[in-house]
């Protein structure tokens, strides 16, 4: 299969996760993409300082691109991202709505200048209505959407710990992208694409949204689900807790007669269908819990995996760390190289290349390069 995207050229005017990490999706199927920073450079690179002392945000979603330093409200900025988008077949910007036309280039002058350019236009918002020029953030958006009412435990709200919002909105990005240069080599023709982080996640939060709609709001339950029940973490005697899921009756069947050992519980009117055992979750995850209790991890699990219970370890950043079935890629960088998780598509024919991580070089404003 090769690299599907040898030959596009991306130009990136990005900054933070969202945008970047639509990008580096494609340069990783090998697009070359010029990213456009700020002279100061990518606010993202001062983030932190923990991978070979750059930031890890950095590193993980701008390896493979170029970089080139550009100031867009002067003539020499303007007239360098001009010739760029000569060559460009992709456009990806995450720019308050309508930078972009203020600083010259409007959506009717890209339709006229570069017909066939596919430009994705990421806000927090949208282009208009109320919120749209309002700064949006990660973390923002969780809150805005709703998103923090169901993550947590019952006593607060909480952030999921990952830039989600960013993740998904990026995700969705690279998808619209590729469905687009799919359709220009029908056509011929570019489009323009506009992705708010509000609408991925309004879009995301479809099910508990219905449910409330539907008159049962979702409450917060930490590591348990709203609408299933056994679906949580339990702990054994020793050893970190255990997070099992029980999808069917028939499920819940085996559990009681094979990890439980109590099968009359499988016929207790209280517990005979999901909907009764969410109705009497105290009692259906008293009775679980007590048969965790009695024996230790390394029980627990097996009896578990022999009667075939989709289960988890409840691990942290050390249990990814060291986990079997973490896999590891290596980038090059300025500073030295960095081990990164592998991005998660396997291509069977070979292993693809990763491009090191770009330092910020000033000059390539200056001399024009």
């Amino acid at each position: 299969m090769g690299l599907p995207l040898k030959g596009i050229e991306v130009v990136a005017v990005e900054q933070a996760v969202a945008a970047p990490y639509a990008s580096s999706r494609l340069a990783d199927a090998g697009a070359r993409v010029v990213k456009v920073e700020r002279p100061e450079g990518d606010f993202a690179r001062g983030y932190d300082d923990v991978a070979a002392g750059q930031s890890s945000y950095f590193v993980w979603l701008n390896r493979g691109k170029e970089s080139v330093t550009l100031d867009l409200a002067s003539k020499h900025g303007k007239e360098r991202l001009t010739a760029l988008l000569e060559k460009a077949d992709v456009l990806i910007q995450n720019l308050k709505p309508g930078a972009l036309a203020r600083l010259g280039f409007s959506s009717d002058r890209i339709k006229r200048d570069f017909p066939r350019l596919i430009t994705c236009s990421i806000s927090g918002f949208g282009e208009d209505g109320p919120f749209c020029d309002r700064k949006a953030y990660d973390l923002l958006i969780q809150a805005e959407s709703g998103l923090c009412s169901l993550t947590g435990g019952p006593s607060e709200p909480a952030r999921v710990g990952v830039s989600i919002v960013d993740i998904a909105t990026g995700a969705v990005a690279y998808s619209a992208i590729l469905e687009a240069l799919i359709a220009r080599g029908v056509s011929g023709q570019g489009v323009q694409i506009s992705v708010s982080m509000f609408d991925v996640m309004a879009e995301w939060l479809t099910v508990p949204l219905l449910n409330h709609e539907g008159g049962k709001t979702p409450k917060r339950l930490g590591l348990a689900h709203p609408s299933i029940a056994p679906y949580g973490v339990f702990q054994p005697k020793d050893g970190r807790p255990i997070l099992i899921s029980i999808q069917s009756d028939r499920e819940w069947q085996t559990l009681c007669n094979e990890f439980i050992e109590d099968p009359s519980l499988a016929k207790d009117p209280r517990f005979i269908t999901n909907l009764l055992r969410v109705e009497n979750r105290l009692e259906t995850d008293a009775i679980v819990g007590e048969a965790f209790a009695r024996m230790s991890s390394e029980v627990a699990i097996a009896k578990l995996t022999r009667a075939n219970i989709a289960l988890a370890t409840v691990n942290d950043m050390e249990g990814l760390s060291n986990h079997p079935h973490l896999r590891r890629v290596t980038v090059g960088s300025s500073n030295g190289n960095v081990s990164l998780p592998a991005p998660p598509a396997i291509f069977a024919d070979k292993e693809r290349p990763l491009g090191p991580v770009p330092a910020l070089n000033p000059l390539q404003s200056e001399n024009g390069s």
